[in-house]
């Protein structure tokens, strides 16, 4: 178990202390700059030379400690500003939430009805005409159309304010719509019946979820350094680093996310079914009945004598 651990560590401390090290030797670097030149930075270097073993020893020690501490704060409020890109906001901000939400709401609307009319354009071509198929540009909107569509809710009333909300808003409800299976309360459940390659990939995409956010939190922090004088560059370049963060990275990684996630319940589900011995449903038809009913078994319970319990052989 040992050995085991001490193989992976290294990996993990580069991965988690990466961009500590980079924020970290940004603040080093205001700092040295200062004074002209370097000479607070070699000033600094020869008195730390001038130290014994131990001394230094124990200001390492200090450093690490220091980029340890950052990193395990930063993991800490990665979820909270997560929830705030979500769009899950305060009460004192409902005006600004419900502004947006209208917002999107006109997006989805026009999108919409854009794919209708397109649709219609490449199925219906005019009459007494054959219909040639879609053009490259036709194939490119409609694509464009699908992705916004595909990480938008299905109902108006389930929109958040922003986008990156909503894309994760739609893969916690479309198995509910396909499969009558609340996300909320059957996630836990089919995350332990789940193949260990599915696992591994939800938790790598989380994780890379998790680091952009984090890159955002990096960036908003390194404006913190512009109080060093003379460190004026840290504000654009943590603006850059929260604004492609927010905009680009966090978005992908969401998307990323939400389709593993939303694969995971096409492809698993039945092992969900079998391991609580519930009866699969034998047609698309029923089978939106039988996750309702087998969410509301799972959420409040039930002493009804339907539907009976059933042995799968292959468990």
């Amino acid at each position: 178990m040992w050995e085991a651990i001490a193989q992976k560590m290294p990996d993990q401390w580069v991965s988690l202390a990466a961009p500590a090290v980079v924020f970290w030797a940004g603040v080093l670097l205001a700092w040295a700059f200062a004074e002209p030149g370097w000479a607070r930075l070699t000033q600094t270097a020869d008195w730390l030379t001038a130290q014994s073993t131990v001394v230094q020893i124990i200001i390492g020690l200090s450093a690490l400690t220091v980029v340890g501490a950052s990193v395990i704060v930063v993991r800490r409020i990665t979820t909270p500003v997560l929830r705030l890109m979500e769009g899950y906001w305060p009460t004192p901000m409902e005006g600004l939430t419900d502004r947006r939400r209208r917002r999107i709401q006109d997006r989805k609307t026009a999108d919409d009805k854009a794919w209708q009319e397109l649709i219609g354009k490449i199925t219906k071509p005019p009459a007494g005409q054959e219909q040639p198929g879609p053009t490259a540009r036709q194939r490119e909107e409609l694509a464009r159309l699908e992705r916004r569509r595909r990480h938008r809710p299905v109902l108006d009333n389930e929109l958040l304010p922003t986008r990156v909300g909503n894309i994760l808003r739609a893969a916690e409800s479309r198995p509910g719509h396909r499969y009558g299976l609340d996300a909320v309360v059957a996630w836990p459940r089919l995350w332990l019946v789940l193949p260990e390659t599915a696992r591994t990939e939800l938790a790598a995409a989380r994780a890379g979820l998790d680091a952009a956010v984090a890159a955002a939190i990096w960036g908003t922090g390194f404006l913190v350094v512009a109080l060093i004088p003379g460190a004026w560059w840290a504000v654009p370049a943590g603006v850059a680093v929260a604004v492609a963060a927010t905009r680009w990275w966090v978005p992908a990684r969401a998307e990323v996310f939400a389709d593993l996630i939303e694969a995971a319940y096409d492809l698993y589900r039945g092992r969900l079914y079998r391991q609580l011995r519930w009866p699969l449903p034998t047609t698309p038809a029923e089978e939106h009945d039988h996750g309702k009913a087998l969410t509301q078994y799972l959420l409040r319970g039930t002493d009804r004598a339907h539907p009976r319990f059933t042995d799968h052989p292959d468990l």
